[in-house]
């Protein structure tokens, strides 16, 4: 008996339901960290890298214009008009992206040459209400000159400003080449650590939500899931109990609703193997006690009232030793097929010649067919090399030839042919005669299975399922074909069905 283990296991209902709970739960997890610890730095990296792309922009144009960008007259400084046209219409066409910055370009004695500013209020230079203008160089600053000297004894520029009132500002510069110009690049920082406060406080109430939501979901989704799984439990039980007609209703296409078809496969197959376990007890009961009644019988006659009587006494004698016979035949046929079908007995694979075996094998029958008037062909002249377990095949043989003696036509005639195939042969033994009806030739290798025709006839029922197995555990194609009244063939092709 199984014991069943002490502790909770919940079924896979509450373990779906858990485990979308936790998921959500993870995922929430993810989101509050990444708001809490990463959005602000990544925010500030997005930031600085933009800065620095327009810094080394603006200085390519810098770079490339053909000309004076400025010139001093006295104490008075003069901008290009050309080169203000130029970034301008660099703006226009994409070029240059400034639209949220505040730009400083300053020559090398750390004075302006010009400047705009697209924020509203601008921490280097202070407020200016003329936005979006390029302006000459009027607001050198402490901070702008502090900030100016610092990019050109480093080269680099990358600092962060804050002002009394929280405000905050990146600043990014960059230097030309031969050091003539410098140019700063700035832009606010939307506050993105209140932004952050505002998620933490909001998750909590969203995750509750979330995680409500996602329970009744789950649980609803789960249940939806199981209800096959918990029909398919039911139907095993009552498979148990020996309750084979409860098919389960399909409804699905996925992996179980394959896995229902199956299942509705497997409880035909398991109540027609039920059936023919019934029928064959049945009818091995009743062939066994046929030969056990006589042997019984005619002991107890030749112990009381013929052992005076020789000739009485030999002929009695001679019915136990028959019934004897037949008696072992049944036995060992159904030791047979236990061993062949339990998988106890491998194929001892070997090569050999089809059609040597054959002749061989029908040359045990010339007795039998010359005392009964029989007559079998045998067409298997053309040697045929196969791979397989060759007393195996001499019993397949055997069975088959056995079977179509007991079936014989008006011409006493039956058929052994070995037709060569480009890998391996076709092996087909015919009789002509009464066939086997279409109802019946799907059961035919079945366990002690008897067509209406059989009935009656010598014979343990056992031959053509030992016959099946032994094809079946070679992995060989076979079959039987018939027709009524014009007679019956069976063939099997000693080649592995993958290579046929």
């Amino acid at each position: 008996m199984e014991k069943k283990s002490k502790g909770f296991h919940p079924g896979i209902q509450a373990q779906l339901t858990l485990a979308l709970a936790l998921l959500l739960a993870l995922c929430l997890g993810a989101v509050w960290f990444a708001a809490s610890n990463l959005l602000q730095p990544m925010y500030n990296r997005r930031i600085q890298r933009d800065l620095t792309q327009q810094a080394n922009d603006f200085l390519a144009l810098v770079e490339d214009f053909d000309g004076e960008i400025s010139s001093w007259d006295y104490f008075s400084l003069h901008v290009n008009q050309d080169f203000l046209t130029m970034m301008n219409q660099a703006i226009t066409e994409g070029k240059l992206n400034i639209s949220r910055s505040c730009v400083d370009l300053f020559d090398s004695s750390l004075r302006a040459v010009t400047y705009t500013e697209n924020i509203r209020t601008c921490l280097i230079h202070g407020s200016n209400s003329k936005l979006g203008s390029w302006l000459e160089g009027s607001r050198d600053t402490a901070l702008a000159l502090q900030l100016r000297q610092q990019l050109v004894e480093q080269g680099s520029l990358m600092t962060t400003l804050t002002d009394e009132k929280g405000g905050s500002q990146m600043v990014v510069g960059a230097l030309t080449s031969d050091g003539e110009y410098g140019v700063i690049v700035s832009t606010d920082l939307t506050q993105v650590e209140v932004a952050g406060e505002v998620l933490e406080e909001l998750l909590p109430l969203i995750a509750l939500f979330l995680l409500a939501a996602c329970c009744l979901l789950a649980a609803l989704y789960s249940a939806w899931f199981t209800r096959p799984l918990k029909q398919l439990s039911h139907a095993a039980r009552q498979l148990a109990q020996g309750e084979y007609d409860t098919p389960i209703t399909i409804r699905r296409t996925d992996e179980i609703g394959v896995l229902s078809r199956d299942f509705n496969q497997m409880a035909q197959e398991v109540k027609r193997s039920s059936q023919l376990q019934r029928d064959l007890l049945a009818n091995v009961s009743h062939d066994l006690r046929t030969p056990l009644t006589l042997i019984k019988g005619y002991a107890e006659t030749v112990r009381d009232l013929t052992g005076d009587d020789p000739q009485r006494r030999t002929a009695q004698l001679d019915i136990i030793v028959q019934e004897t016979d037949r008696l072992s035949g049944l036995v060992n046929s159904v030791m047979d097929l236990s061993k062949v079908t339990s998988g106890n007995e491998k194929p001892k694979l070997t090569q050999f010649d089809m059609s040597q075996l054959c002749t061989q094998v029908a040359q045990t029958y010339q007795a039998v067919c010359e005392q009964n008037g029989w007559e079998l062909v045998v067409e298997a002249d053309t040697p045929c090399t196969v791979t397989a377990d060759r007393d195996m095949m001499e019993r397949v043989l055997h069975n088959l030839l056995g079977n179509a003696s007991h079936h014989l036509g008006e011409d006493k005639k039956f058929f052994l042919r070995v037709i060569p195939l480009a890998q391996g042969c076709r092996v087909e033994i015919e009789d002509h005669g009464p066939g086997v009806a279409a109802e019946d030739l799907p059961h035919i290798f079945d366990r002690y299975y008897r067509s209406r025709s059989d009935t009656g006839k010598v014979g343990t029922g056992l031959g053509l399922p030992i016959t099946k197995a032994i094809l079946q555990g070679h992995g060989f194609r076979f079959g039987v074909d018939s027709t009524l009244g014009k007679g019956t063939l069976f063939w099997f092709t000693p080649v592995k069905e993958s290579q046929s």
